[in-house]
């Protein structure tokens, strides 16, 4: 049987360590996020990117939300709000980082991000799965990026899926298939420029730019369709990593819009 669901994945902010004076060098916060959408609906879904450029009279070209007008930004936004979809986010916030060496290591911090980010996916997937409708998987598709090697992130989730015996890993593997996992380039895919806009949304609300100012409007917009278990969205749509990075929300004016909108 085919797949039940297509799990889009990509990034916004850096991973890097180098934290300079008035929040220049690298970026505090680091994004990964994910959209899922039902296989069956796949197409009809991501060609909210050509509804979009049909309203803004743009000619076909890739979407990529962060060279976006912020009056452009607003109707995508909404459409995604809209759409049959549900979005996931995992924002790490570098400077809580209690071992930073660790997660200097190339590919260290994408990867735990990514383990995070695809359990709540996988969750989201057995929550939302429909008798007769594909096999209860998902195809995985990360946005291609330089330097980082897709056959690494197999065997990954190939080494997470064998300490989930006896380990804290808590992905459903009915759902995720570590063979399942590709990269495709953001440029020929919609589905990734819909993940690509959920990640900087998200990036936005949580990172403070060098004149003191977050922007939590898209973030907040998309609340509707970000992925609920019980009623609760924060730790399972919204996971913010790690434990530390909590403790933020309830002190930091900057994180206000999280404690009330997503707590």
């Amino acid at each position: 049987m085919p797949a039940s669901f297509v799990i889009y994945i990509d990034e916004s902010g850096d991973e890097g360590f180098v934290f300079g004076p008035d929040r220049q060098g690298s970026s505090r916060w680091f994004v990964l996020a994910a959209v899922v959408t039902r296989k069956a609906a796949d197409l009809a879904t991501v060609k909210l990117v050509d509804t979009l450029r049909g309203m803004l009279g743009w000619q076909r070209k890739p979407l990529h939300f962060r060279k976006m007008k912020h009056e452009h930004r607003l109707p995508y936004i909404d459409l995604i709000a809209k759409a049959p979809v549900r979005v996931l986010a995992v924002a790490v916030h570098k400077p809580s980082l209690k071992e930073p060496e660790t997660f200097q290591r190339k590919s260290v911090l994408y990867h735990y991000a990514a383990r995070y980010l695809l359990e709540r996916a996988s969750w989201c997937c057995r929550d939302y799965r429909k008798e007769g409708e594909g096999d209860g998987t998902a195809e995985i598709i990360f946005s291609n990026r330089a330097g980082t090697s897709y056959s690494e992130i197999k065997d990954y989730f190939a080494l997470l899926h064998r300490r989930s015996q006896v380990g804290d890993v808590r992905i459903d593997w009915d759902v995720v298939r570590p063979d399942a996992v590709c990269a495709l380039n953001h440029e020929g895919t919609m589905g990734l420029q819909i993940a690509d806009a959920c990640a900087s949304a998200f990036y936005y609300g949580v990172q403070v730019n060098p004149q003191g100012f977050n922007e939590p409007r898209y973030a907040v917009m998309l609340h509707p369709v970000v992925y609920a278990h019980k009623g609760r969205r924060l730790g399972n749509g919204l996971k913010l990593w790690p434990r530390e990075a909590n403790d933020l929300v309830g002190n930091d004016p900057a994180l206000t819009w999280i404690r009330e909108k997503y707590s």
